[in-house]
């Protein structure tokens, strides 16, 4: 199965950059995964970046690709039943997911209502830089869940 990461605008340098690369080599050794970066909106009201972006994020989702957003209202699933899920769709023949990572103001509806799961990696609000990392290592555990490695202790 192969992965995708849609994100709102770059990486910043330093140890969020160094964070996601790290993971990302690691998921690379069991599976492909792509970053594809969408433009951020810019300067403006926040609702008309949010939605300028989400136009952009949706433009970019591919015909039969699982989506998953990422987003705060979503359901919190444990490191071993996000494993499952990914397991389920893989069973099913699912060849591509890929995962949204909004901007600074979020998700809209309608990428929300465009997703295959929406997924909240916390209640806690995180800023969307280091949501990147935080979720790609969570990518990787449950890869490392379905090949059975020992990485995951739980």
């Amino acid at each position: 199965m192969g992965f995708r990461l849609i994100l709102v605008g770059r990486t910043e340098r330093g140890h969020v950059a160094d964070g996601l690369d790290y993971y990302l080599a690691r998921i690379r050794r069991m599976e492909p995964v792509d970053e594809m970066v969408v433009a951020e909106a810019g300067r403006g009201d926040p609702a008309w970046q949010r939605r300028t972006e989400c136009e952009r994020i949706l433009a970019a989702l591919r015909p039969g690709e699982k989506v998953v957003a990422l987003d705060e209202r979503g359901s919190l699933l444990s490191s071993p039943d996000f494993a499952a899920q990914l397991g389920k769709w893989r069973d099913q023949g699912t060849r591509h997911t890929a995962f949204i990572i909004g901007g600074a103001y979020g998700l809209t509806d309608e990428v929300r209502q465009r997703a295959d799961l929406v997924l909240s990696l916390s209640p806690m609000v995180f800023p969307h830089q280091l949501v990147r990392v935080l979720f790609a290592e969570q990518l990787y555990r449950a890869l490392s869940i379905l090949k059975g490695s020992g990485y995951h202790h739980g």
